[in-house]
């Protein structure tokens, strides 16, 4: 891996040393926000992304090595390989040139040149691609051979041009030259599958559309080749075929004779037959693996906001899955999250249900003591809403909450675990209380794909996509920190260094002997060793430790550390962690030493200052406007507050309560040019819109941020 520890280091713009040294630390198991956070005089304070980009590209790297190897193996298998040859390969940068390289030579299914080889007319082919000044029909004479499947001149000159196909279309430099065509001047060209015009009416934009492949944005990019996976659209990538054919004419005919005239009909057959498609498959490719990254990259940074969107915190919740005929589940909720009493209300159905309604709601917020009221915003979301404010409740806040993902929990066997005896319903119910108490330890519990931030998130590549996330939700859970004794197995196994096993095992331990004392308790826990302990243990805590730093981020392999700045200054920990004017007198340049530097001991100072802080926002309780509960509500020029609920590349929707979430374009986000809406926006936060358009038929709703 030391060769490539430069081809790491330049896209990153960082040293060789900080690639070495975090890649030794990954090899020996370490995970990305251990390293980040506890590692940075090693890595040369490195972040999280950073770290995570030196693991793919090496990944990326050794899997180059890996395909190298196995070409060379099956050269000298085939008797191929030449000193020359193995330069080339060897000194190959990327997948895609390997494969040029090593296509004359792979063996494949039978081809048309091949059949033509074995016809004998390999010589032939050769005579004419040399364009010398030859008669072709007469050459072809010789290579006239019944036995051998060559009746006449005529096909003895096709085998000739089938073979000299072949070779332009595997010519290493061929391949390169035209690849770079295809990418600077192919277009994306889409047109409507006839007879699909009703069915496909949400491809409307694609059903006569171009555009340059090279600058099509990810979104439109994944929308047409949805549409054509769909049946749709039918879709092309493609430059213009005759320029291309002119620059194979310019690279392999050398003479205007009749040889000449022979490779041009090669060329224009390979082209089509042979380049053509393998170009625009290698197009489709790329294209299509940039619109993923560019979307597991938006996706992802979604997912991070609403996994770290602001916590009410520990309150007795009464939760509700809205619903008309069917009824609200409603569920009261301590301020653990635990299930204390389900019910089923219906003021939706009747003046007799509604005021049965009523009685049994303010039986139960006065029976729990009730602090906060949790409403799911999907079906009879605003309608209950409203029915709940009306009822005055006195010190109780009122919040909408997102239920996205929630049917996917209810039903899930992690739900049925927790909650066997109830139905979907008040376990999706449950899952909107916790989510209003904390969102991160609520939405670990669902897949990630499920929580409805992403942008085509079904149609990327899976494998990316979850790994993506998964760095997402191990970052968010590590950067907030774990409350060891009262965490469920889902949030502990993306602390670092866990995993489900150990998540589990702890929690065993904990429901056979009590809450854990002290983080080095841990060490009981069965298959839990130093290494894991090392990775885990300045993640979790404790918040009723008896030593103090147990409730902090400090590491404990730093207690010793704190132990002697609190004793040269003449005090103790806790005083220390009480006292700012104490921390002050703190000369960090003294305890600087080979392994630990002023990065680590500034972040020791903080944590000092701020004990285990949750670095979440605060939360701030939101409302809709009165009386605008459905699309029909709404009128050109209204405005009105709104919750982000998803960001993508061209805009940001947002929920303003009723039921069908409002576009605001990347043009009407600010009265000036938005390259990207993050800048801007991010999920969860409260907005001021204008309603600018309302698409009834298609149910769109056209939003605009820009001060008019």
């Amino acid at each position: 891996m030391d060769k490539h520890f430069q081809s790491i280091a330049t896209p990153l713009n960082i040293t060789i040393k900080q690639v070495s040294a975090t890649l030794a630390l990954l090899d020996e198991g370490a995970t990305v926000p251990f390293i980040s956070r506890y590692r940075k005089e090693v890595t040369g304070s490195l972040d999280e992304v950073q770290v995570a980009a030196i693991r793919d590209l090496s990944q990326q790297l050794r899997e180059l090595d890996k395909r190298r190897e196995a070409i060379l193996k099956s050269l000298i298998e085939l008797d191929k390989l030449t000193p020359e040859l193995e330069r080339k390969i060897n000194e190959s940068k990327t997948i895609t040139i390997l494969e040029d390289i090593y296509l004359p030579y792979k063996p494949k299914r039978k081809t048309r040149a091949s059949a033509a080889k074995e016809s004998g007319l390999e010589p032939l082919a050769l005579r004419v691609l040399s364009q010398s000044r030859i008669d072709p029909e007469q050459e072809a004479i010789a290579y006239i051979n019944d036995k051998k499947g060559v009746a006449n001149v005529i096909e003895a000159l096709a085998g000739a041009r089938d073979i000299i196909a072949e070779m332009i279309s595997e010519n290493a430099d061929t391949r390169t030259k035209m690849r770079r065509y295809f990418t600077q001047r192919a277009t994306y060209k889409t047109t409507l599958v006839k007879g699909k015009e009703e069915a496909g009416i949400k491809y409307k934009d694609y059903f006569d559309w171009e555009e340059s492949a090279r600058n099509a944005p990810s979104h439109r990019v994944l929308a047409m080749r949805r549409g054509e996976q769909e049946g749709f659209l039918k879709l092309d990538v493609l430059p213009i075929e005759k320029e291309a054919i002119t620059l194979l004419e310019d690279q392999f005919i050398t003479s205007r004779n009749a040889s000449g005239d022979q490779v041009q009909l090669a060329i224009i057959d390979g082209y089509k037959r042979l380049l053509r498609p393998a170009m625009e498959t290698e197009l489709r490719a790329a294209t299509k693996q940039k619109a993923d990254d560019e979307a597991i990259k938006v996706f992802a940074e979604n997912a991070r906001q609403l996994l770290l969107a602001a916590p009410m915190g520990q309150k007795n919740v009464l939760a509700i899955d809205p619903g008309f005929r069917t009824g609200c589940k409603v569920v009261c909720l301590d301020k653990q999250g635990k299930l204390l009493e389900n019910a089923t209300i219906y003021p939706h159905t009747g003046e007799g249900n509604l005021k049965d309604a009523e009685w049994q709601l303010r039986k139960l917020c006065e029976k729990y003591s009730i602090e906060a009221i949790a409403i799911g915003n999907g079906t009879a979301g605003r309608e209950t809403e409203t029915f709940v404010r009306k009822l005055q409740l006195p010190k109780v806040v009122v919040v909408m909450v997102n239920e996205s993902g929630a049917s996917i929990y209810s039903a899930s066997p992690l739900a049925r675990a927790e909650f066997p005896t109830q139905d979907i319903t008040v376990r999706g119910a449950v899952s909107i209380g916790r989510r209003l108490m904390d969102p991160l330890a609520e939405l670990v519990k669902i897949d990630p794909k499920s929580i409805g931030v992403g942008q085509y998130q079904h149609d990327v590549d899976q494998n990316k996509l979850q790994q993506s996330l998964d760095d997402t939700v191990m970052s968010c859970v590590n950067a907030v920190g774990v409350e060891l004794n009262t965490a469920s197995k889902q949030v502990l196994a993306y602390v670092s260094g866990l995993g489900e096993t150990l998540a589990q095992n702890i929690i065993n331990y904990r429901n056979t002997n009590g809450a854990f004392k002290n983080r080095e308790s841990l060490k009981k826990v069965p298959r839990l060793g130093d290494k894991a302990f090392e990775q885990a243990a300045g993640f979790l805590r404790i918040h009723d430790a008896k030593q103090v730093l147990d409730r902090s981020g400090v590491h404990p392999e730093r207690y010793a550390l704190v132990s002697q700045m609190a004793k040269d200054i003449g005090c103790t920990i806790d005083d220390l962690m009480k006292d700012v004017a104490l921390q002050k007198q703190i000369n960090l340049q003294r305890y600087v030493s080979a392994t630990v530097g002023l990065p680590t001991l500034n972040d020791i100072v903080k944590e000092l200052a701020k004990p285990g802080r949750d670095p979440r926002e605060q939360f701030e309780a939101f409302s809709f406007a009165d009386g605008v509960n459905a699309i029909t509500d709404l009128k050109a020029g209204m405005k009105l507050a709104g919750i982000v609920t998803n960001i993508t590349n061209f805009g940001a929707f947002v929920d303003i309560g009723v039921h069908q979430d409002g576009l605001v374009h990347t043009s009407q986000m600010a009265n000036r040019y938005v390259a990207n809406p993050h800048e801007i926006v991010k999920v969860s936060q409260v907005v001021q819109v204008t309603v600018v358009d309302v698409d009834m038929a298609r149910k769109r709703i056209s939003l605009t941020m820009k001060d008019l």
